[in-house]
């Protein structure tokens, strides 16, 4: 049952990146097809980089789901594109989703590899930031993970909280959910009350004198 509830946060995670990709694209004046491989690469480019990082084969060679699911998240948003767009809030909210289920994803998977607790939450980290920067690289913009939001560290703090559930004993249905739900308020959180690290400032060049 665990196993299937896993299943499910990773199919729903791609839904919800997958029409943040999309979205994020209609105000690129880009066709459907287009719109489409930008939905597909935010859903499943963390989780490509991750299973090429552990040695295996990527996951949507394997189930073909993956891609049904962008065309769903595809098919929903040319459907609903004009409430999509006022609701912009509620687009936010599919990327934060999209952002802790598809992390806690990336650790499940790494623990099943056996590898240190660190190493799991740098792979869910990958899997949980990664496809949104090819994202924002394809459409031209500077990358959501490198700027001042709190993005990537949203992804830390789940992964820590899930090991410490994981510490307490707790089944892994609700170390899911406990961690996946910290990534996400901490991500609502850090955007509501304008939350995020210094900004690194230009250095100016060193005096010739």
């Amino acid at each position: 049952m665990e196993n299937y509830f896993t299943i499910l946060i990773d199919f729903i995670g791609t839904f919800a990146f997958a029409i943040s990709g999309i979205r994020l694209a209609s105000g690129k004046q880009i066709d459907w097809f287009g719109a489409y491989i930008i939905g597909l690469v935010t859903a499943i480019g963390g989780g490509t980089v991750r299973d090429l990082l552990l040695g295996i084969r990527p996951f949507w060679m394997l189930d073909g789901r993956y891609f049904l699911t962008t065309g769903i998240a595809l098919i929903a948003m040319l459907l609903l594109k004009e409430r999509l767009v006022k609701w912009w809030n509620m687009l936010f909210l599919f990327d934060a989703i999209g952002l802790g289920l598809v992390t806690i994803v990336g650790i499940s998977k790494s623990m099943d590899a056996q590898l240190p607790f660190w190493v799991c939450i740098v792979m869910g980290t990958i899997t949980g930031s990664v496809g949104g920067l090819l994202r924002d690289v394809l459409l031209n913009e500077v990358p959501l993970l490198l700027r001042k939001d709190i993005y990537a560290l949203a992804c830390v703090a789940g992964g820590l909280v899930y090991f410490a559930c994981q510490y307490g004993q707790l089944s892994t249905t609700w170390t899911e959910l406990i961690a996946a739900s910290v990534v996400i308020s901490v991500r609502i959180l850090a955007f509501r009350f304008h939350l995020h690290l210094p900004v690194l400032h230009s250095i100016p060049p060193k005096s010739d004198n």
